[in-house]
């Protein structure tokens, strides 16, 4: 089966010839029909199995013979990166349509956004900026024909479960095409899914489970030694570009800087950046400038990085599906890759959860070479003071010995 086969607008068909695209992945073979019918679609498939041109494609060929003066398709998703990367499969795919799209997300300026929407046919936007131009009545959905909620189980991870419902209600309730992609379906998507599809056909493919062509291990280490043993790690493996994923924000910054002056050509990506610094960073990845991405959960979901050789979890995720999607970064496009998770005694939890989810055991390892009995290391220094003077009074009062400070 090929590209053909689904008939096409021929502008449609010159996009998926300058994509690069032959022959559907399983999640297009299945989805496109269907959406192409005009049915609500329920998708379910893991990160990169190409989800993205399985909506982008249909929709441009659904849009490309109605009234341009309009909004006809809203994209919601849950982070400024993923908005970027269907905005720009967009303009590939659709090249030779005169269709035009908008991206809109928060932490840049909202004025050339407001300028982009006046000529848009397709938008692709984070809930939050969405809902501002709502407000602000400088988005017109009153025509929207088709929407679709793309990695919708993180958004509801994300707490934007609200945003959404509310966007809901400014878009038409009737003759509304509804597509509704994730890579999980907990029970609380599919309450949403039966809020707002209708009579919808349900595309899985797969179930959650490890991708085939990566191996994983897990390093147990106390915590005062994870970033040693980050280090050893690296200076052992044979590696190319490498995906270090941390539990908050500060993390992922402070490890990228001691990374860097271990040697390493390493940045982070973490929600604290402008928008400009995260897409340099990205984009600084991508090209090899910088071997080693330090990011939060921010990065484990719809960023498309092909050349990913070792994905490494300095923190472990909060759930099994996490596991999944951070893993799933590496090894794609038919290349193999390696996912390594340092673990410590309070983790033990979590770790039956991901041999459950996936229905085996993750192997463990230890490093030959490595010193795990090095003590935890002293907080500060010692202070011997045995008084010290009140800013209030002046007089002197006890002050313990020993203190660490």
């Amino acid at each position: 089966m090929n590209f053909q086969n689904f008939c096409f607008h021929p502008a449609i068909t010159e996009g998926v010839k300058k994509a690069g695209f032959v022959t559907p992945t399983p999640i297009q073979r299945k989805a496109i029909p269907e959406i192409l019918k005009g049915s609500d679609v329920m998708g379910l498939a893991q990160t990169g199995t190409g989800k993205t041109a399985a909506f982008v494609l249909p929709i441009l060929n659904r849009l490309i013979n109605s009234q341009r003066e309009k909004i006809g398709a809203l994209i919601v998703v849950p982070t400024r990166e993923l908005a970027e990367q269907i905005h720009g499969a967009i303009r590939i795919l659709g090249c030779r349509t005169r269709l035009r799209s908008a991206v809109v997300y928060g932490g840049v300026g909202i004025n050339p956004q407001i300028k982009a929407l006046k000529n848009s046919n397709i938008v692709v936007g984070c809930p939050g900026r969405l809902l501002d131009h709502i407000n602000r009545r400088t988005i017109d959905l009153s025509r929207l024909e088709v929407l679709v909620l793309d990695e919708a189980d993180q958004m509801f991870d994300m707490g934007f479960s609200p945003d959404i419902r509310r966007i809901m209600a400014h878009v038409p309730s009737q003759n509304r095409q509804t597509l509704l992609f994730g890579a999980t379906m907990p029970e609380n998507i599919r309450c949403l899914a039966n809020d707002v599809l209708q009579n919808p056909v349900t595309v899985q493919i797969g179930t959650m489970s490890a991708v085939e062509t990566v191996s994983h291990a897990l390093y147990p280490v106390a915590p005062h030694l994870k970033t040693a043993l980050l280090i050893k790690l690296l200076s052992h493996s044979h590696i190319g570009s490498v995906l270090v994923f941390t539990r908050t924000k500060f993390r992922a910054k402070s490890l990228g800087e001691k990374l860097t002056r271990a040697g390493y050509r390493s940045t982070s990506l973490q929600g604290n950046l402008s928008q400009l610094r995260r897409r340099k960073a990205l984009d600084s990845f991508r090209s090899g400038k910088f071997q080693i991405l330090v990011a939060t959960d921010i990065a484990s979901r719809g960023i498309d990085v092909s050349n990913v050789s070792h994905v490494i979890n300095y923190d472990i995720p909060a759930t099994p599906e996490a596991y999944i999607h951070r893993i799933g970064r590496t090894g794609r496009a038919e290349h193999t890759g390696e996912a390594f998770t340092l673990v410590t005694k309070e983790d033990t939890r979590m770790v039956k959860a991901i041999n459950k989810a996936i229905g085996s055991c993750v192997e463990q390892r230890t490093l030959k070479d490595f010193n795990y009995g090095v003590p935890v290391a002293s907080s500060g220094k010692k202070i011997n003071f045995r008084s010290r003077r009140t800013r209030q009074t002046g007089k002197r009062k006890p002050f313990k010995s020993g203190v660490y400070v």
